[in-house]
């Protein structure tokens, strides 16, 4: 009965630039940063528009919103489809976005076929995805799943100190459902990859099967201060030095567990600042490390303090490592990602599996209910960019490949 049914990709693409228009930037991007008046704007254009789809709107303690289209079995539980409406302070217009307007447009297209589910169809808009203006990123899923607790979720405050729950308040999202009380059936989330793979190997959809584990440190390398004239250069204990020795470890530590390991490093700071002759004393590094392969991720964390003590005891700087954060990898539900596949063949798209490198709603979600993600390219793999872009067609194809996997799972009624 569906499987001719395809989304009406104009419409879509439409939705999306009309949300791109909220907190627009010069450059052709978005700032729509979490809990803002103009994230708030957008979710009221979003409810507005589920609203006229006949959709039923409910709103979490973590300002999650349910939109939900009615099944006809009561007792089944809901097949969801979700992302997020918040951006980074330059992001694109698609990162998120996409992924919550596909949904909708799921919605619209089966009212325009008349198709009716067993199971009801949600659309949900996670709260506070990117961690921008509050940290950590994917508070509201996180806080759903039970990872964070809701006081914890509503007491993270941005830089100017602004809670997260008073600005849920502020903003009119605060709602009434306790996180974590509202059951999934299944949930999938459509998203432009991120990276460069799609594109590079001429593939339109991306069955995502996993996200990569994720570890962060903090790293704090202490020399010593000296006269960068007279200071002999075997004599010195210089912390740039040090770093730029561990940063190249670190880079090789991940090249040694290829194809997919992953390391970034960053120097946050560098005291004494603004003087060129002096020599560096303190040095700090934020150290990100990445692999789906649960074994090499635990491998990558447990070397690199092993090469910050090879490395201090070369350069004769202190260094000290600390863990602040990690994500271990995420396996997708086997029966999800087969019905990504079924639904992708179904709407003869080019697709390929793969492992997400970045974090997403669904990580969280994952722990909860069946989940699963579906990739589109994006240009350049280029993202976190107000230049960020992606094509109709390929925004289409991934939303027919989500349009087929939740009739897959939610069960078209058969028309007598």
């Amino acid at each position: 009965m569906t499987r001719n049914l395809r989304i009406d990709g104009d419409r879509l693409w439409d939705a999306i630039m009309e949300m791109a228009r909220i907190a627009a930037t010069a450059k052709g991007g978005n700032c729509r940063l979490a809990l803002s008046d103009d994230d708030r704007e957008g979710r009221d254009l979003f409810v507005r528009w589920c609203e006229a789809a006949g959709m039923t709107c409910t709103v979490d303690r973590m300002g999650n919103i349910f939109a939900r289209r009615q099944g006809t079995n009561p007792q089944a539980l809901p097949v969801a489809t979700g992302s997020h409406l918040d951006t980074q302070p330059t992001g694109g217009k698609f990162d998120g976005g996409y992924g919550v307007l596909a949904g909708l447009e799921v919605v619209r297209t089966l009212n325009d076929a008349g198709i009716e589910t067993e199971a009801p169809i949600e659309v949900i808009c996670w709260t506070n995805e990117e961690g921008a203006r509050f940290a950590p990123a994917m508070i509201g899923s996180g806080v759903f799943s039970g990872d964070f607790s809701l006081e914890y979720g509503h007491s993270r405050a941005d830089a100017e100190g602004k809670t997260l729950g008073g600005e849920l308040e502020r903003i009119g999202y605060l709602g009434d459902e306790e996180p974590g009380g509202h059951q999934l059936g299944a949930h999938f989330e459509a998203h432009i990859e991120q990276g460069p793979i799609l594109e590079a190997t001429g593939k339109t959809v991306g069955v995502v099967t996993g996200v990569q584990g994720t570890h962060w440190f903090d790293v704090r390398l202490a020399g010593m201060e000296a006269h960068a004239g007279p200071t002999p250069m075997e004599m010195r204990r210089d912390a740039v030095v040090a770093a730029a020795s561990l940063i190249g470890e670190i880079n090789r530590l991940a090249l040694g567990e290829a194809p997919h390991g992953r390391a970034t490093c960053k120097i946050t700071s560098c005291m004494p600042s603004g003087t060129r002759n002096t020599i560096a004393g303190e040095v700090s590094l934020t150290v990100d490390l990445r692999h789906p392969d649960k074994a090499a991720y635990e491998r990558m964390a447990g070397t690199l303090p092993e090469i910050a003590a090879r490395t201090a005891s070369a350069t004769g700087v202190a260094i000290e490592v600390e863990k602040i954060w990690s994500s271990p990898p995420i396996e997708f539900d086997a029966g999800c990602i087969d019905a990504v596949r079924r639904a992708a063949a179904l709407a003869d798209c080019d697709h390929m599996d793969m492992v997400s490198g970045a974090g997403h709603d669904s990580v969280y979600v994952s722990r909860v209910a069946p989940t699963a993600m579906i990739f589109v390219p994006c240009e350049g793999g280029i993202s976190h960019n107000e230049t960020e872009h992606a094509t109709s067609g390929d925004l289409a194809a991934g939303c027919n490949v989500l349009l087929h996997a939740m009739l897959d799972r939610a069960g078209p009624v058969t028309q007598e």
